[in-house]
């Protein structure tokens, strides 16, 4: 199963599906999905809402293998069912989409112009879960802020670190430094991080296999060189808050680069959308991203 994930991974035409968000976004996911404060008071309450949302995109007959690689979950997702199977089988034997774990704890406090992420003092405990849940790979996050080479040294050894472990365990890790999209240096900064993962990977094994999630560079192509890393699996891009019109339109101008969209994706979805409605809606989302993704 493993090689034919990797397989689908490096060479097949689409793009990743972030339905990973977690405690702290979930409330803004449920608003924008028209879901109120209101309509919840407890944290298991708002998980089932949240759960009810990603089932239903998940089951949605316009959420296919034929334009969605993988999807990204959180951990509450993963251990969840739909239809009587765990979320990451669904997606793969259901609908041939490669599932991802994000293990992220968040992001600790600004330092050096960049958020580290927190720590992950279970990671062993969440990795083995996830080995039984199937999952195939893991994400996880931290922001650049300022174009830092002391900051963006630190996110890059943090990020390759843990990706090693990760790999190590079995897994396919997505390391995602993401360089803020406002950040008044972000083409500064994103050459530095170009030329910090080009020196982490010098150190590490020939046969590792790593993912990056970055941030739509500002110079088109900013990444191409690194794509032909043969440790590179794939580099995948976030929308970082762009809209989905502007995150295309950005994307295309870099035709190597896939999409790894959260909220450019699910933007337009509504609770109080009928089954028909909803469908179309998200296959109309799917289809622009699958476009720029070519």
């Amino acid at each position: 199963m493993k090689s034919e994930q990797l397989e689908r991974m490096k060479h097949g035409a689409g793009f990743i599906a972030a339905l990973d968000q977690s405690g702290g976004s979930t409330p803004k996911a449920l608003s924008d999905y028209g879901i109120d404060t209101s309509e919840y008071h407890t944290e298991d309450e708002m998980y089932d809402l949240i759960q009810q949302m990603r089932s239903r995109i998940i089951a949605s007959k316009a959420f296919s293998s034929n334009h969605i690689l993988g999807a990204i979950l959180f951990e509450k997702t993963m251990e969840r069912k739909i239809d009587n199977l765990y979320t990451a089988d669904y997606l793969w034997e259901k609908k041939g989409i490669v599932p991802f774990l994000k293990i992220d704890n968040g992001l600790d406090e600004l330092k050096d112009g960049v958020q580290l992420m927190k720590p992950i003092p279970k990671l062993d405990e969440l990795l083995n879960r996830a080995a039984a849940r199937n999952i195939f790979g893991t994400k996880m996050r931290s922001v650049i802020h300022e174009a830092n080479r002391v900051g963006i040294h630190a996110i890059v050894e943090q990020q390759f670190d843990l990706g090693q472990k990760i790999y190590d365990a079995g897994f396919i890790p997505i390391v995602e430094p993401e360089v803020d999209i406002h950040s008044s240096s972000k083409q500064e900064a994103e050459e530095i991080l170009i030329e910090e993962i080009i020196s982490h990977l010098k150190k590490r094994d020939d046969s590792m296999n790593i993912m990056l999630k970055v941030s739509i560079p500002s110079v088109a192509g900013a990444y191409n060189d690194l794509m032909n890393d043969p440790r590179i699996v794939r580099i995948v891009a976030l929308s970082g808050g762009y809209s989905r019109k502007e995150a295309d339109e950005l994307l295309k101008q870099n035709p190597k680069l896939i999409a790894s969209f959260s909220r450019a994706l699910l933007s337009d979805l509504s609770v109080k959308q009928t089954q028909q409605e909803f469908d179309a809606v998200l296959l109309k989302a799917i289809i622009e991203i699958y476009e720029a993704s070519l």
